[in-house]
């Protein structure tokens, strides 16, 4: 009698990890879990609670084309890389560039945009190229951004003030806290639209690649991702969403 209650005992542990096992691959063959930041427009930014954008659009395009249902997570940018790292997100993707110093960390997909970080200064600024910025010039970023490496590595971290959110550089600027603000090329526009006295130099800081960042042990889900996502960049579709946000 015993050793039937073992056997069964072995057998319903058995059942119940094979089933916790079975939901678990559920889960994560059901739901693409993508984190973003939703604070870089066009790329991720909010309408009401919505979160909406090209990247939104894309992961959206990618979703649909492997059966599976996206949920996308707002966070801050400096948190997306660790969260894919510690599992608890699928993949980032918020206009996020491919550094030798990420690659350290996450895997990167094909690249899906080229980004451009600009400059923007107030319109009466002595900044008028690159070449005007030096180590005493005070340089707003958004913190862990490309344009944060950058601006710290050529001009060094004491020239640097690290923000949450570009919108938080750029009123730093507009108040005189700080001199100019580096950031890509598209929230550049839209926030020099959205407050006067601002403009974008006409010189280019640095062209880079958009991709999406997987956990390194998760090549399965990035390789089938990325297939998707050269896929709709072949037909056209990738294209197509980002022509409707950003104008030829």
């Amino acid at each position: 009698m015993k050793k039937i209650t073992k056997i069964l005992a072995v057998v319903l542990a058995a059942l119940f990890v094979c089933a916790a096992f079975a939901a678990c691959s559920a889960k994560s063959s059901d739901k693409l879990v993508m984190a973003t930041n939703a604070e870089f427009p066009p790329y991720e930014y909010k309408e009401g609670e919505q979160i909406v954008g090209i990247d939104a659009e894309i992961a959206q395009a990618i979703a649909d084309k492997l059966g599976m249902e996206l949920e996308i997570v707002d966070t801050g940018f400096d948190s997306i890389i660790p969260g894919v790292q510690a599992g608890k997100y699928d993949m980032g993707m918020a206009g996020m560039t491919v550094t030798d110093e990420r690659l350290q960390s996450v895997n990167f997909s094909t690249s899906y945009a080229t980004g451009v970080q600009v400059i923007i200064v107030p319109e009466n600024s002595a900044i008028t190229s690159v070449d005007d910025i030096t180590a005493d010039t005070k340089i707003g970023v958004q913190v862990a951004t490309t344009g944060c490496i950058y601006a710290e590595d050529d001009y060094g971290m004491d020239a640097v003030s690290e923000f949450n959110k570009g919108a938080d550089a750029v009123q730093a600027l507009l108040s005189g806290k700080i001199d100019c603000v580096i950031i890509d090329n598209e929230p550049a526009k839209a926030f020099v639209a959205a407050n006067e006295g601002l403009k974008i130099l006409d010189t280019e800081y640095v062209t880079e690649d958009y991709a999406i960042c997987f956990n390194k042990n998760d090549t399965e889900l990035m390789d089938k991702v990325n297939a998707a996502l050269e896929e709709l960049i072949a037909d056209g579709t990738v294209q197509t969403i980002i022509d409707k946000y950003i104008a030829a």
